[in-house]
């Protein structure tokens, strides 16, 4: 007598298919290419949301030393300074006062010159 999986088989389908809403074609409705569109899918996510953490740092870092150099001084200078003055300000509140506060910052970078 043969194993009829039942509502279990559909559950899994179903919520494959329920993944692979809005994707082109056999890839939103054929339960194969679409499990296998939602496994690459879901892997790409796992990755870049860790590679969106380093981004953001790039990005935050460039910012910087944009900012810096604007006040005569490099990226590892200002950010050496930093750590000698111990001023907690991490990257992204930094590259934040760069942007909106420029006159905040060239503060801060006097300080860290002079450090």
């Amino acid at each position: 007598m043969r194993v009829k999986r039942g509502f279990k088989a559909r559950r899994r389908r179903k919520k494959v298919l329920k993944l692979a809403r809005g994707m082109r074609g056999g890839h939103s409705k054929l339960f194969r290419t679409a499990a296998d569109t939602v496994d690459r899918a879901l892997s790409f996510a796992f990755r870049d949301r860790r590679v969106r953490k380093r981004d953001f740092r790039r990005l935050w870092i460039v910012r910087i030393n944009a900012a810096s150099r604007m006040n005569d001084l490099s990226y590892s200078k200002f950010i050496a300074g930093l750590k000698c003055l111990n001023v907690e300000l991490d990257r992204k509140v930094l590259a934040e006062l760069a942007i909106s506060d420029p006159a905040a910052f060239s503060t801060i970078a006097g300080m860290a010159a002079s450090a």
